[in-house]
């Protein structure tokens, strides 16, 4: 048998890195949270929430330009701060200038070591210590400083720092080539990967085709991937997220009559006396010597119920669905969980804390929304008149009411539930793909990590499929479940065989900001 001959050295692989080699950084923006670190690490390095502080440009003696702050220390209690997010519901960026601030404050100003200067020559130095006033001297030393502060203005921070960068499924052409257009320009990243969050999720999990559950803050979406590529017919959406669960609990809370309970956010309690199950608060609340603006309160007031659901709220597992007579007079009978709300007041929870999430899997069971009712009523009293005074203060009722509610959302029609997102899923690709997809579904979001969700999921699954193997892959850890499409991304990021996929910057030189479109599916 011959000997096997070593490959010579034109056709041994030379473009073959490791993670520790590229350096490259991932960045995986989303409507609550904003994520980033080090390619091949486990989980990110900076989490920092999608809103952000906004300061508006103030007039008169003591004029101000408008400023932006970010991160969560930014987010207190301040005259004139007012809550934005840039990105809108559906995870697209809307506002460009303070989504790349946001960004530029996480991958320069947080992940970025500090870079040390070399220490200029003065004029003296330069001139050799010689020259009068005019000489030839002062003239060196001036062209010095300015080719020193040309180099410095070269110089940009990700120049050494490949970037990979996620993206909704449904995300739109022109926002991609902006975002390889801010990589490529105003950071100077030498190479730019654009990924779909379904695809890296997928990774994250160990599977190149999957059927993704993607169960978020904004919303759920629900999409095929098929060796690596996103199935574009297979994409459903709704707004089944977490925001939505929000405006279930505050609709569940304005629901119950006595004892009233009132949303107070805990910036806003001073200090409380403890008081029994059910009775009436006492607390002494705050006062600041300017207006809070309702922006701020409601994100407030979403951290609040944010700790309610991660405490008290659960999935009713089955059999059948919460609705179905004899569940509630059961679940009535177990144990509940007691929940205190910042001023104290704190209530046993049993068969609500179920009926909060069930709007989410049966559209018949969810709260009604008074929010929705009440906007419907205004727009359509602002578009049966013709006075631009009425539709302007329509128009405020609108924007006053969204500010403080920010959370609730329109009832959900049945195929905009959990169950039928999936099926619409599933029906749309190929029959002979089907069981590969149920056979690998994998569920990330933080949402998602709501107790017994996967327990309801793998039920609903079985009832619409009973004669296909069934098989939900979903992360035991809840960092691991909250990241999965950035760890995906850590992950290609950091393999050695990616490197030749990168869009380098001379390709993107050549071709443009069109290449993104091309190269990235």
């Amino acid at each position: 048998m011959a000997q096997q001959q070593p490959l010579t050295s034109a056709t041994q692989p030379t473009d073959v890195y490791g993670g520790d080699e590229v350096s490259a950084l991932v960045l995986d923006p989303g409507y609550c949270h904003t994520r980033a670190g080090f390619a091949g690490e486990d989980v990110p390095k900076i989490v920092v929430p999608s809103f952000y502080a906004h300061f508006p440009a103030t007039e008169g003696a003591s004029a101000k330009p408008a400023r932006d702050l970010f991160g969560d220390e930014s987010l207190f209690p301040r005259e004139g701060l007012e809550v934005r997010n840039y990105m809108n519901r559906d995870s697209v960026v809307e506002d460009w200038d303070a989504g790349v601030k946001l960004w530029e404050h996480v991958l320069v100003g947080r992940l970025q070591p500090v870079r040390p200067t070399e220490p200029r020559p003065s004029k003296k130095e330069a001139s050799g210590g010689e020259g009068g006033e005019g000489g030839e001297g002062d003239d060196d030393a001036m062209d010095l400083d300015a080719d020193t502060d040309a180099v410095d203005a070269q110089e940009k921070p990700l120049a050494e720092n490949p970037l990979l960068m996620t993206e909704a499924p449904w995300n739109n052409a022109k926002a991609r080539e902006r975002a390889i257009e801010i990589a490529m320009e105003n950071w100077g990243t030498p190479a730019f990967w654009l990924s779909r969050t379904p695809v890296l999720a997928a990774f994250a999990a160990g599977k190149a085709s999957a059927l993704v559950i993607d169960v978020g803050g904004a919303g759920t979406n629900v999409t095929a991937v098929h060796d690596g590529v996103v199935l574009r017919r297979s994409v459903q959406r709704s707004a089944a997220g977490g925001l939505y669960l929000s405006g279930q609990i505050r609709e569940m809370w304005k629901a119950q009559a006595e004892p009233a309970i009132h949303v107070v956010p805990t910036f806003m309690v001073e200090n409380k006396t403890p008081v029994d199950a059910g009775a009436p608060a006492q607390a002494r609340l705050r006062t600041f010597p300017f207006a809070v603006q309702p922006s701020f309160r409601a994100y407030e007031e979403e951290r609040l119920l944010t700790e309610f659901k991660e405490s008290v709220v659960e999935v009713w597992r089955g059999p059948g669905r919460f609705s179905t007579p004899g569940t509630e007079d059961f679940v009535k009978s177990q144990p509940g969980r007691v929940f205190e709300m910042p001023d104290g007041y704190n209530q046993m929870w049993r068969e609500q804390r179920y009926r909060a999430a069930e709007g989410m899997w049966d559209e018949t069971a969810a709260f009604p929304s008074t929010l929705a009712a009440v906007a419907a009523a205004t727009a359509a009293s602002a578009s049966a008149t013709e006075d631009a005074a009425a539709s302007a203060a329509a128009a405020a009722t609108l924007a006053t009411s969204s500010s403080l509610l920010a959370a609730s959302t329109p009832t959900l029609a049945k195929n905009q539930t959990i169950p039928e997102l999936v099926r619409a899923a599933v029906n749309s690709v190929d029959v002979d793909l089907r069981p590969l997809l149920l056979g690998n579904v994998v569920v990330t979001g933080s949402t998602s990590l709501l107790n017994g969700f996967n327990d309801r999921l793998n039920n609903e699954l079985t009832a619409m499929w009973p004669g296909v193997k069934i098989k939900i892959h979903a992360a035991g850890l809840t960092s691991e479940r909250r990241f999965g499409a950035w760890i995906g991304g850590s992950i290609l990021a950091s393999l050695g065989t990616f490197h030749q996929m990168w869009i380098s910057r001379a390709e993107y030189d050549e071709n443009g900001a069109g290449i993104v479109d091309k190269r990235c599916k």
